[in-house]
């Protein structure tokens, strides 16, 4: 099946993008293994004619916005992000009417007809400093509260309003299971990302987006580590790591909609090219707007 994929893929000049949560055998055959914003990135410098996008949702219309004549096609169309719908609807219309001097940020986390309602977008990584250099003192941060409490800790100069969204995988890590991994582990650092709720940052070692999680994991002399982050990251982490130690709290945290991708999804999408991701053009050049300024601040 591999085999076939990767035929089907040069033949059609395809390129197969997988985010770190996408299962490890999708992983394993991708062009491109990276979080939200390595893979924004990807998605616009591609040659190819064909981006088959292993993810979910809103990270497929993510790509189609940044490449409206290339065909992107994704395993599975329904799998999606509970936290990218999570914005009340006129919410953003009674902030900019409450509010002077408001700028709309928006997690890449998001559908496209939120983005087209926002001034900038941010990921996990590059959020703060994104924020920071906006000369907005009002900043309504969406979806993501804990995000957002994260990016607010940190910039104190800003009056950060926050939403009442959350990603449901990492809100559910529990305090308690972290600290019973802490006492089997006594050596071990806690990692988390800054969408876990705060409880669970107060006692982390680092916090940080998935790919800086796995890159503090390579880089520290530390040989074992608890992970607060959803599961799909331990193929990479074990890739980089083979003789470092990496333990997930007892419940495992596990992104259902992520583990949709498969190898005979992706292959039947490949031969058949259904499931494509179209985004009108109305919401299309609006939504751009703030995917091109994150590309252009993050630079």
């Amino acid at each position: 099946m591999k085999n076939e994929i990767l035929t089907l893929k040069k033949e059609k000049n395809a390129v197969i993008l997988a985010h770190y949560y996408a299962p490890a055998e999708v992983q394993e055959v991708a062009d491109y293994v990276g979080d939200s914003f390595y893979l924004a990135k990807i998605a616009k410098k591609s040659t190819a004619d064909i981006i088959v996008f292993c993810g979910v949702y809103f990270m497929g219309e993510s790509a189609k916005i940044l490449n409206p004549d290339k065909k992107v096609l994704m395993p599975e169309l329904t799998a999606d992000c509970p936290m990218a719908r999570m914005v009340a609807k006129g919410e953003i219309e009674r902030m900019k009417a409450k509010y002077e001097d408001l700028a709309v940020v928006c997690y890449i986390n998001s559908t496209a007809e939120l983005k087209a309602q926002s001034d900038v977008c941010v990921t996990s990584s590059n959020a703060v400093s994104i924020v920071k250099s906006l000369p907005n003192k009002n900043i309504f941060f969406i979806p993501d509260r804990n995000l957002g409490s994260f990016i607010a800790e940190r910039i104190p100069e800003k009056n950060i309003i926050l939403n009442d969204g959350y990603c449901p995988i990492h809100a559910a890590i529990a305090v308690n299971e972290v600290n019973e991994e802490r006492k089997n582990h006594p050596g071990a650092l806690v990692l988390a990302h800054p969408e876990c709720e705060t409880e669970i940052l107060e006692i982390s070692d680092y916090i940080g987006s998935t790919a800086e999680i796995i890159s503090f994991a390579s880089k520290s002399t530390a040989d074992e580590f608890i992970i607060c982050t959803e599961c799909g990251v331990e193929f990479k982490l074990t890739s980089d790591s083979a003789a470092k130690k990496f333990y997930f709290p007892k419940t495992r945290p596990c992104c259902t909609d992520m583990k949709l991708n498969s190898l005979q999804k992706l292959l039947h999408v490949l031969q058949t090219e259904e499931n494509e991701i179209t985004v009108s053009e109305e919401v299309r050049e609006a939504s751009l707007v703030p995917l091109a300024k994150m590309l252009e601040l993050a630079r």
